[in-house]
């Protein structure tokens, strides 16, 4: 068997060691006499990978017991209509800070329920930073503050978690959750799609403070109320319940590693090997603001449109896939999630190194 590099942004790679361990038990979990494909989301074999899942993610991220941990469906994108419906309480307004594709349709779904403020955007810089923030036009009064804490098609990062004082700070971390360290305490609501760093698609991870609990919105429909979920320990439907499973086998492995900790020190690494090579190339260069780089998503171009698809191409053959760049912006995008390894990221280099003295 031989296992290609996929620097794709989602569906991305797994943990080999995390699909042969699937693997081993596809057919047949524990003692079960099936697969947990077909378990009832009721059974007492799921009930114990339910709670496993649970405790596990909650000692990795370290997350506090009043915040509640939800396993829905609908992607990230249902987000974007969650949040306000349940969140939209006093004012129905949010601050939020304009940072590319994923914002833009989190604004345009807000803005159906309530006011959106936008205090600042990159807009105007093709998104290829994070915007600095000018305090004076937060909003005191607004229901939450609303970031995407990792830029996937444009390839940024917060470095820094913003200070918005008693209104909520709510992230969407789909391509960044479990990469880095992060203090859940300073926020009021996480959520992400698992189809990055957690499993397959078809998983919504939400964490949510539990005072933000309640009160939604009057004409919330009963599947989008957080309480509904929260009731019923996340199966007041049949559950993604596989992949729910698979979420669990990364977070232990994850934890085997040595935590989010170890983790993002390899993240770092193998980041800073590819963002050195580019600083250095005469061919490749990357799009960002170096402060802002993503540890997740990587732009590059060469700039040549042609030369940009004859390396798309090439790479294709030597077992790199995906590395076409978002339709809205071109170019190249190296997704180098938790499960990419660093020998991924060094023979991409070493690949372009080599495209690169054939092209010149």
């Amino acid at each position: 068997m031989t296992r290609v590099y996929n620097f794709s942004a989602g569906p991305a790679m797994l943990p080999e060691a995390v699909l042969k361990k699937a693997a081993q038990e596809l057919v047949e979990y524990g003692n079960s006499g099936m697969s947990v494909m077909e378990m009832s989301h009721r059974s007492d074999e799921f009930l114990e990978i339910y709670n496993g899942t649970v405790a596990v993610l909650k000692e990795i991220m370290g997350i506090p017991d009043n915040y509640k941990i939800l396993f829905l469906q609908g992607g990230a994108s249902l987000q974007f209509a969650m949040v306000p419906m349940n969140l939209f309480k006093k004012s129905r307004k949010c601050d939020l800070v304009h940072t590319g594709a994923w914002t833009e349709r989190a604004i345009q779904e807000a803005k159906r329920y309530g006011t959106v403020n936008i205090i600042a955007s990159s807009e105007d810089k093709n998104f290829t930073c994070i915007p600095e923030l000018d305090r004076t036009k937060f909003s005191p009064d607004a229901d939450y503050f609303y970031i995407c804490t990792n830029n996937t098609i444009f390839g940024t990062r917060w470095t820094y978690v913003p200070d918005t004082g008693k209104v909520p700070l709510v992230s969407d971390m789909s391509s960044c959750i479990l990469s880095e360290v992060m203090d859940v305490k300073k926020f009021g609501v996480i959520f992400a799609g698992a189809q990055k760093n957690i499993g397959p698609a078809g998983l919504t991870i939400v964490i949510i403070r539990e005072d933000l609990i309640g009160s939604p919105m009057e004409m919330t429909p009963t599947m989008l109320d957080y309480r509904t979920h929260v009731k019923n320990d996340s199966m007041y439907n049949t559950p993604p319940t596989y992949c729910i499973y698979m979420a669990k086998l990364v977070f232990e492995h994850i934890k085997a590693m040595g935590g989010v900790g170890e983790m993002e020190k390899v993240n770092r690494y193998k980041a800073g090997l590819l963002y050195n090579y580019l600083d250095n190339s005469k061919m490749f260069r990357s799009t960002v603001v170096p402060e802002f780089r993503s540890l997740m998503n990587v732009p590059f171009v060469t700039g040549s449109d042609d030369l940009d698809s004859k390396f798309i191409k090439e790479a294709e053959k030597k077992g790199f896939l995906t590395l076409k760049g978002h339709r809205s912006v071109g170019g190249m995008r190296a997704s180098i999630y938790n499960a990419m390894p660093v020998e991924g990221v060094q023979k991409l280099i070493d690949f372009m190194k080599e495209f690169e003295v054939k092209n010149r």
